[in-house]
């Protein structure tokens, strides 16, 4: 029951990340910009302390290359542009659906062995992405923010890839945040932030996604991963497009459309299929 009660708590969390980038955006007076930088300085100042509590120093070594860095200042600055237009919903289910199919077109480049199961899941997955990026008539197609959440999912799966062959992935996630932290700070000279327009309630919104929601969330969902096991972890994850579409209609009033309900079941219920085992 503790392990259950865990692993809610921490996808509520990542949940909570579109929910909050939406409220800042849509009530706060946030853009882009400002709310990707704030959310990686606070998860940064977060997750040392987290470090520092653990270990009391950090080992630089464990950073080999800056593959990470770059993978999350993509999914940090992509979903941020992306929440602009996207409904909570609608942006966890395209980020979750293309971290998915990122993580198997990178299967597919080591020569895995991928079972027929996997394969049939990931396609009934994609044709929900495919669903959910169709045109609809009488209605606006947000292209270029599902464009840029399509584009968070791809570095959000190269994160997770590169996170699999880190020995403490707590302490590789603290190090690529703050590494990240000044990179993302220097966009604000390429994207200057009016931040008279920015209201306090925004800039909360950003420090709580990212100080708790990513900051204790990630360092939570490493310390349980371990006990799950890679498929309960997985399984557990199909829920965070359900409880983001579920926190948008109750805080934001956003419409849960037959279109979104229709391709989450197709991407949810792909990649349960690609888990089975054959």
């Amino acid at each position: 029951m503790h392990l259950f009660l865990l692993t809610v708590l921490t996808m509520i969390a990542f949940a909570a990340n579109s929910v909050l980038n939406r409220m800042a955006i849509v009530d706060g007076d946030m853009d882009a910009v400002a709310f990707a930088v704030v959310r990686v300085l606070a998860g940064a100042v977060m997750l040392a302390v987290v470090v520092l509590v653990r270990r009391q120093s950090f080992d630089f070594t464990v950073l080999r290359r800056p593959v990470g860095v770059v993978a999350l200042l993509v999914y940090l600055f992509g979903f941020s542009f992306a929440y602009l237009e996207l409904p909570s919903g609608v942006g966890a289910l395209l980020l979750f659906g293309m971290v998915q199919i990122t993580m198997f077109a990178a299967a597919l480049r080591d020569r895995d062995a991928i079972p027929a199961l996997r394969w049939a899941g990931t396609a009934i997955a994609f044709l929900g992405l495919c669903w959910m990026l169709w045109p609809q008539p009488d209605a606006k197609t947000p292209v270029v923010a599902m464009a840029a959440m399509l584009l968070a999912g791809v570095g959000w799966g190269v994160y997770s890839l590169v996170g699999k062959r880190a020995g403490d992935p707590t302490q590789a996630t603290a190090i690529n945040f703050i590494l990240a932290a000044p990179v993302a700070a220097l966009s604000l000279l390429v994207w200057p932030v009016e931040w008279s327009g920015v209201s306090a309630s925004g800039v909360w919104l950003a420090i709580a996604s990212g100080a708790v929601t990513s900051g204790l969330g990630y360092s939570l969902w490493y310390a349980i991963v371990p006990r799950l096991g890679s498929t309960r972890a997985a399984v557990a994850q199909l829920t965070v497009p359900v409880i983001a579409t579920l926190g948008g209609a109750l805080w934001l009033s956003e419409v849960v459309t037959l279109q979104l309900a229709i391709a989450t079941a197709l991407v949810l219920g792909g990649v349960a299929l690609a888990m089975l085992r054959a």
